[in-house]
């Protein structure tokens, strides 16, 4: 395949949730700010491009405050249609999976997930080639509503950085 779109930047990721200000408390914890509410209902134009009936929901935009590109997240509270149904019950499963934030300090992160009372799918984990560990250490959580977050140490070096040499 030849074509390529032309594709600048990410703009947002959206999060289905079934109580907009508890989520919304939930990932301020996590250093999002909210930047714009989600108007209740649109036009039937806006309604038609993402296949939907007319709709109600309370929402809005939040930004993760520090970091060096932008990463916002749409957080949404579907009231009509509704669907009661949780989000997926495994991570094997098709389509979007987790997302994945960069943490500078995994420990106090940790720390601060368990005052939470955060559920952790496992312990933290570290990828490793051919027995050599690659990167830092990484961990997935669930929100409020099930849905599975990731944080990833970032290594020496920063992402994008060469693995460590292999041992000799």
């Amino acid at each position: 395949m030849t074509t390529r779109l032309n594709i600048a930047s990410l703009i947002h990721v959206n999060i289905n949730v079934s109580d907009f200000d508890r989520s919304k408390t939930f990932y301020e914890a996590l250093g999002f700010r909210l930047i714009w509410m989600v108007p209740p209902t649109n036009t039937p134009e806006c309604c038609a491009a993402v296949g939907m009936p007319p709709y109600q929901v309370k929402g809005g935009l939040m930004v993760l405050e520090g970091t060096e590109t932008p990463f916002v997240i749409d957080l949404l509270e579907w009231q009509t249609p509704h669907d009661p149904a949780p989000p997926y019950p495994h991570l094997y499963h098709r389509g979007l999976a987790r997302i994945a934030m960069a943490t500078r300090d995994m420990d106090a992160d940790l720390a601060a997930l368990a005052d939470m009372g955060v559920e952790l799918v496992g312990p933290p984990g570290r990828v490793e080639i051919d027995g050599v560990p690659v990167g830092g250490r990484f961990v997935c959580f669930k929100d409020p509503d099930g849905t599975v977050l990731e944080l990833v140490e970032i290594p020496p070096g920063g992402f994008g950085a060469p693995p460590p040499p292999e041992p000799q």
